[in-house]
């Protein structure tokens, strides 16, 4: 199968069947060479007819973009919900605890109640709104310039006030885990936040839904094997989930 039309319809024909291909198995499939193969990956990712990824290509795009957070709050909302309240249940009386910034970890907060006192780090304007008026909660709001698209401060204002913090567990919501890559977010300032934020923490407790996984932001915030936890949906695929466990991480679905 040498001639390029052909092999561009069985490529397609295998994405819409498969939802992603990989260059060594077209490269045997149609005897060709794997430096044909990814040019023929190029012209069509060219048409936006697939998105090359590593090894092969796929009809997903592997990307996330930094949509503003009234958006995102209308995307999977009721597992994201079921997320965040089974978040909560870690969280034990006296904890300090950071929680990050996106429509996940905002879930958290709004189902975030307790009878003794805890305190919450976090640079989310609408996590700090939340929980400013629950009893026994104590907020300290990070300060810094606020990015209007996640309604979040960021920069060095905020990392300054993490220099003489401590606090137990992290909640970080992320735009993207990648097993090879690690996760991530879609946005570079606030990447370089959550990095100082881990540095902070004693535990990392991921909170993401099922479109995050494998996908990648432009900024990357840790490797996987230095998350402690992640806690998705159980739309999640058991390869993710899997790997994951193998690579010593506790992963739960909150259903």
């Amino acid at each position: 199968m040498k001639n390029i039309t052909d092999r561009h319809e069985y490529i397609l024909k295998k994405i819409k069947e498969n939802n992603k291909v990989a260059i060594q198995e077209l490269s045997d499939e149609m005897n060709v060479s794997g430096v044909t193969i990814r040019k023929d990956l190029k012209l069509l990712e060219d048409k936006n007819l697939l998105f090359r990824i590593k090894g092969g290509a796929s009809n997903n795009n592997p990307y996330a973009s930094d949509r503003p957070i009234l958006i995102k709050e209308n995307i999977n909302s009721d597992e994201k919900n079921k997320i965040g309240k089974k978040a909560v249940e870690m969280i034990q009386d006296n904890d300090s605890i950071l929680i990050g910034s996106g429509t996940t970890a905002y879930a958290l907060a709004r189902h975030l109640d307790t009878s003794e006192r805890i305190t919450v780090i976090t640079p989310a304007l609408k996590v700090a709104l939340e929980l400013c008026n629950k009893p026994n909660i104590e907020v300290l709001q990070l300060g810094g310039l606020i990015r209007p698209s996640s309604s979040s401060v960021a920069g060095q204002y905020a990392m300054r006030i993490l220099d003489d913090v401590s606090c137990g567990i992290l909640f970080l919501g992320v735009d993207g885990i990648d097993l090879d890559f690690g996760i991530t977010i879609s946005n570079l300032t606030e990447a370089t936040l959550n990095q100082k934020m881990l540095s902070t923490s004693q535990k990392v407790v991921i909170l993401a839904d099922s479109t995050k996984f494998g996908r990648r932001g432009l900024g990357k915030v840790c490797n996987i094997e230095d998350v402690d936890c992640i806690i998705t949906d159980k739309n999640t695929s058991s390869k993710y989930i899997n790997a994951l466990e193998d690579a010593g991480i506790q992963v739960i679905i909150a259903d």
